[in-house]
């Protein structure tokens, strides 16, 4: 029986290179997004390697939305074999400088709607007795540093979530696994909302800016995306994956670097590297 794939956020980046290496392994893949007008270059890659690939509209943010989606894809296939929750975004801003809806807007769609996919798809991964769900986290969901408070909150939350998950998923089958990424060369960055940066009389614009400028900086010559899709596909192939796994010469050498030090040398260091 052929599996079935489920990426989020697929139009571009992490989420498009992700559901052609699925496809690529002969997984039937959906690669959704909200705009399904963006799937003109993951549409042409497939067309042109002949892959087994379809695309679905899926706005993680609205849970009728993913309940069409994924009543759609159990008609047409009855069941789903991999999960990944990619979409998600970034807001830069010091926490001062962020009201409390962008927070809560960060959370709903980089923790609580992830959450809700994996409510709707974990029933169905376990009457199968089997599954896979990959979360999109980020280095920065197991390192904190200025600018990014909303961002960083909901991939620490995300990492605890995937955490708890594993222990209540695991007897039924169902695997779960942490990606880590480091920079990654995409338009990630420029797509983030900057309301902190953009308030001339902020306190915390010169430390946004300066985190800002080294992120870009990081980003030029960042992972290439592909390499994060790489790792997803190693990570599903395995028998007992690992719990996470980061991606990137810059994560590596960040979590490491916390592993080895202080608190407080650790905080030394990333002022010395970021800002």
């Amino acid at each position: 029986m052929q599996k079935i794939a489920l990426v989020t956020g697929s139009s571009n980046g992490i989420g498009l290179e992700t559901a052609l290496a699925l496809a690529r392994e002969g997984y039937h893949t959906y690669a959704s997004m909200r705009d399904t007008k963006k799937a003109a270059e993951l549409l042409n890659s497939a067309k042109k390697e002949g892959l087994e690939l379809s695309i679905i509209q899926l706005d993680v943010d609205r849970e009728e939305s993913v309940k069409s989606a994924i009543s759609q894809i159990m008609s047409e296939k009855q069941r789903i074999d991999i999960l990944v929750n990619n979409a998600g975004y970034g807001i830069f801003g010091c926490l001062e400088d962020l009201t409390l809806d962008e927070m809560r807007q960060q959370f709903e769609t980089n923790f609580f709607a992830i959450a809700r996919l994996i409510q709707t798809v974990s029933p169905i991964m376990r009457k199968q007795q089997s599954g896979t769900i990959v979360n999109i986290s980020s280095v920065a969901g197991r390192i904190g540093f200025p600018g990014t408070p909303a961002y960083i909150s909901s991939k620490f939350a995300l990492e605890g979530l995937s955490e708890c998950l594993r222990y209540e998923l695991s007897p039924f089958g169902i695997n779960v696994i942490i990606i880590e990424p480091g920079v990654i060369k995409t338009n990630f960055f420029n797509a983030m909302r900057m309301p902190g940066s953009q308030k001339p009389d902020s306190p915390y614009k010169e430390i946004t800016n300066k985190v800002i400028g080294g992120i870009k900086m990081m980003a030029e010559m960042g992972t290439p995306p592909k390499e994060v899709a790489d790792v997803i596909i190693k990570a599903i192939k395995e028998k007992n994956p690992l719990p996470r796994y980061p991606v990137g010469n810059d994560a590596i050498m960040f979590l490491e670097a916390k592993k080895m030090k202080t608190d407080i040398e650790f905080e030394n260091y990333l002022k010395k590297e970021l800002f």
